[in-house]
């Protein structure tokens, strides 16, 4: 995409941004970053946790506080009764600070479908986006960098690895792009066959070796479907070919993913495993500052290695590779799909084999179908979801 490779014009002297998601582990992190380097915090938004949205708060002191779960509303505006804070709830408080004016950057880190009205509208304002929120991309794509495109609005990404194709693509053409190697770190069960899994619990599946992350993006990490929606996003985000995004194991997660070109010179961009790095180059890009992590030691490490996922067993990550090369709805509905088993797997109603069963049956039910616009994403996923959920409600596959 074109604006991947516009030389940026960031203003020292305009420093303010809003997080949606403030209370997650990306937004948390993401007000560190903000602290270390004086960045001015306009608004935040938080879906319920109401003790830290109120810490926050005080801390940071911004103009607009958003909490999304409504029935909150009323003690959170007790709790601040002191401060002179705008009080916001629910969707239509994303969406007011997403459209904000005073923001010069918006941080979209909440978990979702409910990302992607938020990212639209800052998008629509003319607001450059930092984006950690996954279905942005995923369930409606070609919508997004359509709109971002004509707007000439920049969309910096926050996960580790499509920040880490960014930053190798600093400095070439996208047209020389050969392909990119997607890393993944393989989550806690990988090497495990099909029988070792239909026994792994939930607790089980909640010990990721590397990262420290919410519930559903764990349990992703373990299905590979965080892999397999990332792969969607790379192919959003970079104008990519599927054909052209390999996925590669790195259970080291160092190597946070490389870009290889035409001449077949590969570019990869490496650090510890903290979020922090990738979180301050959206932030403050294109500038390099001192971040508040500590420093990559090679020599610590010893050894890199490199393996291929097993797509048969883990059928998450093939399932997602397939739905964008159909295209059309099919990426909207494993995601939708997806949040709907992923949920009833953390609440201990299915079994985690059950995940990859209930999707694959949920996308061979529909129809291929355009996406046209975001009222067409929403009907396609109240669809996807209600068809899962009332397979669900039956039991196991």
């Amino acid at each position: 995409m074109g604006s991947f490779f516009i030389k940026n014009d960031w203003n020292d002297n305009m420093k303010k941004i809003s997080v949606l998601g403030s209370t997650g582990s990306i937004g948390v992190q993401a007000l560190e970053v903000a602290k270390t380097h004086d960045i001015k915090i306009n608004a935040i938004a938080a879906n319920s946790n109401i003790d830290l949205l109120e810490k926050q708060t005080r801390e940071f002191k911004p103009e607009k506080v958003c909490i999304f779960n409504e029935q909150k509303y009323a003690e959170l505006k007790l709790r601040l009764r002191d401060t002179s804070v705008k009080f916001l709830s629910g969707m239509d408080g994303l969406c007011e600070i997403s459209a904000d004016k005073n923001n010069d950057m918006l941080l979209n880190s909440v978990v979702g479908m409910v990302g992607l009205l938020p990212t639209l509208t800052a998008i629509g304002a003319g607001i450059d986006v930092a984006l950690a929120n996954k279905e942005t991309l995923v369930a409606g794509g070609k919508i997004v960098m359509d709109l971002a495109k004509n707007k000439k609005v920049k969309l910096l990404p926050v996960d580790s690895e499509h920040s880490a194709i960014f930053q190798c693509l600093q400095g070439n053409d996208e047209n020389q792009i050969n392909k990119i190697f997607l890393t993944a770190s393989g989550g806690p069960f990988f090497g495990m066959k099909k029988a070792d899994l239909e026994k792994v619990t939930l607790k089980d599946a909640l010990k990721h070796p590397n990262w420290s992350m919410g519930n559903k993006i764990t349990i992703d990490s373990a299905t590979l479907m965080n892999k397999g929606l990332e792969f969607i996003e790379a192919k959003w985000l970079f104008d990519l070919d599927p054909e052209q995004i390999e996925v590669v194991v790195h259970k080291q997660s160092v190597i946070h993913s490389a870009v290889e070109y035409k001449d077949y010179s590969v570019i990869a961009q490496l650090g510890v495993p903290d979020m922090k790095i990738p979180i301050q180059y959206a932030l403050l890009y294109p500038r390099r500052l001192n971040c508040p992590t500590k420093q990559l030691s090679l020599v610590e490490y010893g050894s890199l290695t490199f393996e291929k996922p097993d797509y048969e067993v883990f059928e998450c990550l093939q399932l997602c590779i397939d739905s964008i090369k159909k295209g059309g709805a099919y990426p909207c509905i494993i995601n939708s799909a997806n949040e709907e088993a992923v949920k009833s797997f953390l609440n201990e109603k299915i079994r985690f084999m059950d995940i990859s069963k209930y999707i694959k049956d949920t996308i061979d039910y529909f129809p291929y179908k355009e996406l046209n616009s975001y009222e067409d994403v929403v009907k396609i996923d109240k669809e996807a979801r209600e068809y899962i959920r009332t397979k669900m409600s039956g039991g196991s596959l």
